[in-house]
C-alpha cells in the first residue's frame, strides 16, 4: 500500500539539509480538516506548509471543510501531487480512508485559543478533543503522528516562571485543558511526537491578525496605540515559518524524536507584553502603548520557556522576533480589514 503523510496543517519553512530531505518519504498526504481557526491546511500555517511539501517532492492530500471560503492553496492546484478533499475531521467515514493512505499524520484541525473556545465550547471540544481521540484510535501503530500542542498549559510556570518539558502543567482555559488531555493520549501512541508551540507570529497567505505579535503590530501600524493589561506577563514566541520548519525537522528525524515532547519557540524571545511593544516601537515611529489595570489573560500565561531540548536535536529557528515585526509592518501596509482574524 502506498503510504503518505496526513496533515491538518499550518505553515512550513525548510530548516533541513539536502541529506535530511533524502530521508523523507516522498509520498505525502497532507490531509487536513479545516474545522477550527488556526491550525488547518488551507489556513495560517498550511497555506505555506503544503506548497513547501509539494516542492520537496511529496504527494499531498488536504482534508478541509473550507469554513472561511478560503482559497489560499489555489496556487498549487496545478501540481499533480496535490489532492484536496472537502470534509470534516469529526466524521469517521471521511477520515478513515485517508488515514489508511497515510504514513505520517499531523492533526492540526483545531479551535485555537481560549477566546474562540469560550465562544463555542461545544464545537471546540468536538474538534480539539473528540475528533483527535477518534483519530488516535484509527491510526495504525506504524503510522507517525506529529501533533502541535501548546505551551499555554504551563500557566505561570514554577516560582521563577521557568518551564521545560518536565514542568508540571497548570492549564486554565478550555483550550489548554483539552490540549493536555489529548497530549496524554497522543503519547500512548508508539510513534508520536508532541510539539508544544510558543505564540506564533509572521505573515502567511491566509493571514491571522488576532495572534499577539500580529495583533499588536497591526494596531501599531493602523491605530498607533495599544492599551496593555498584565504588561509584565512573559510569553515565548516563534515565527510561523519556523514552526513549519520544526515539523519538517521532526519528520526527517522521526526515529530519534518519537515518543517525546518538545517545546518549539525562540529562546531569545521570552519577553513581556511591555517588552514586545518596545520592540515594535523601534519599527513603528509614533507607536504609543499605555498600561491599565484592566483585563485578564484567560490562559494566565506568564513564563519563560526552555527550547533547549528541541535545539539539541539540531533544529534552529531562522526568524527573530524583530525580523518578524519588520515583516509584519510591511504586510500590514497592504492589509486593513478584519477578515484576517479568527475571533
Amino acid at each position: 500500500m502506498k503510504r503518505s503523510a496526513t496533515f491538518v496543517a499550518e505553515c512550513f519553512w525548510p530548516d533541513v539539509t539536502e541529506s535530511d530531505l533524502e530521508k523523507l518519504d516522498r509520498r505525502v498526504i497532507a490531509a487536513a480538516s479545516r474545522l477550527g481557526h488556526d491550525s488547518q491546511p488551507v489556513s495560517y500555517l498550511g497555506s505555506i506548509l503544503v506548497p513547501e511539501l509539494l516542492a520537496a517532492g511529496h504527494e499531498v492530500t488536504v482534508l478541509d471543510n473550507f469554513m472561511y471560503s478560503q482559497n489560499s492553496l489555489a496556487q498549487v492546484c496545478a501540481n499533480r501531487n496535490f489532492r484536496v478533499v472537502r470534509g470534516d475531521i469529526r466524521i469517521e467515514a471521511v477520515l478513515t480512508p485517508l488515514l489508511r493512505e497515510a504514513e505520517i499524520v499531523i492533526p492540526l484541525a483545531a479551535y485555537v485559543g481560549a477566546p474562540l473556545c469560550a465562544r463555542d465550547p461545544v464545537g471546540a471540544r468536538s474538534v480539539n478533543h473528540d475528533a483527535i481521540l477518534m483519530m488516535l484510535k484509527l491510526v495504525e501503530r506504524s503510522q507517525y503522528v506529529f501533533m502541535p500542542t501548546t505551551n499555554s498549559a504551563y500557566g505561570s510556570g514554577d516560582k521563577n516562571n521557568f518551564c521545560t518539558e518536565e514542568s508540571p502543567l497548570r492549564p486554565i482555559s478550555q483550550y489548554a485543558i483539552e490540549k493536555v488531555e489529548v497530549e496524554k493520549a497522543l503519547l500512548r501512541h508508539p510513534a508520536a511526537v508532541s510539539l508544544r508551540l510558543a505564540t506564533v507570529f509572521g505573515m502567511a497567505p491566509r493571514m491571522r491578525i488576532d495572534l499577539l505579535v500580529n495583533d499588536f503590530t497591526y494596531r501599531a501600524v493602523h491605530d498607533r496605540f495599544v492599551v496593555l493589561f498584565e504588561s509584565s506577563f512573559k510569553r515565548n514566541y516563534i515565527h510561523v515559518r519556523d514552526v513549519a520548519g520544526a515539523f519538517l525537522h521532526a519528520i526527517a528525524n522521526r526515529e530519534r524524536l518519537r515518543g517525546q515532547i518538545y517545546n518549539v519557540g525562540l529562546s531569545d524571545a521570552n519577553v513581556s507584553k511591555r517588552e514586545l511593544c518596545e520592540t515594535i516601537a523601534r519599527r513603528v515611529p509614533g507607536f504609543v502603548f499605555l498600561e491599565a489595570p484592566v483585563g485578564k489573560d484567560p490562559d494566565q500565561r506568564n513564563y519563560i520557556v526552555s527550547n533547549a531540548k528541541m535545539e539539541a536535536t539540531g533544529w534552529r529557528p531562522k526568524f527573530s522576533l524583530d525580523a518578524g515585526i519588520e515583516e509584519l509592518v510591511k504586510g500590514f501596509t497592504m492589509i486593513r480589514n478584519t477578515r484576517y482574524g479568527n475571533v
